[in-house]
């Protein structure tokens, strides 16, 4: 909800990779960084304390329901409190994206039929990709029905409508969209974009028309009956 907070850290560790090379992971108390899941991307942003020094924060990730923000070395002040800020810019960008993805699913189902189904997804602030089941490739000619449908939705200035905590049941009368697979608790979240529904717990633009526009790049295989739309 909010892209800045008060916060302190709680705990933190060292952790060594071949791949990242030494890093440390950092628990807040409380933080506005988004942690990966759902296909998005974790936040990047910045830590401040008291007296202006910052802490660059390059990802944040969950684990044990923890909320791990990534950093390359440990502030100055450990104990101290921080303004955690989250890079705005990167997260509205990644939230068009995510918005777009849903309506994606949506006008997919409407072209090409209901056995599509969501099988994959990458969300961030530079494109999306989406992959679904679907027996063919898709033609030139729906790829341009889809995006143009679409593109109709964004202009539509469609609100968003969140359904917070509710139950799951209420959530699949609805018309909610549940992944095959995707472990569900008691109440869900609910993303709702005209009739576009489905169960997410990612960040989403307040109305369609701030994702502007969207066009599909390409759509490839992944494997027998699943393809792929990079967009």
């Amino acid at each position: 909800d909010q892209l800045s907070a008060k916060s302190k850290i709680v705990q933190y560790r060292q952790v060594q990779s071949k791949k990242e090379g030494d890093f440390y992971q950092l628990v807040l108390d409380k933080t506005p960084f988004y942690a990966e899941g759902g296909g998005q991307v974790g936040d990047r942003g910045v830590l401040i304390d008291a007296n202006g020094n910052k802490t660059s924060v390059f990802n944040t990730k969950k684990e044990n329901n923890l909320i791990l923000h990534y950093v390359k070395k440990l502030p100055l002040e450990i104990e101290g409190e921080f303004e955690a800020l989250t890079d705005s810019h990167k997260r509205r960008l990644t939230e068009n994206n995510h918005s777009a993805t849903h309506l994606l699913h949506h006008a997919l189902r409407e072209v090409l039929g209901n056995h599509v189904e969501q099988k994959g997804s990458l969300v961030n602030e530079k494109y999306l990709r989406f992959d679904f089941s679907h027996f063919s490739k898709v033609s030139e000619s729906e790829l341009i029905e889809i995006e143009n449908r679409i593109n109709r939705d964004i202009s539509d200035n469609i609100e968003l409508i969140e359904h917070r905590e509710i139950p799951m049941e209420e959530a699949l009368e609805r018309g909610a969209m549940a992944l095959f697979g995707e472990k569900y608790g008691d109440r869900v979240r609910m993303i709702e974009f005209g009739d576009s529904k489905e169960l997410c717990g990612g960040t989403h633009v307040p109305n369609t028309a701030k994702i502007w526009a969207l066009k599909i790049s390409s759509e490839s295989a992944v494997a027998a009956g699943i393809r792929r739309i990079e967009a």
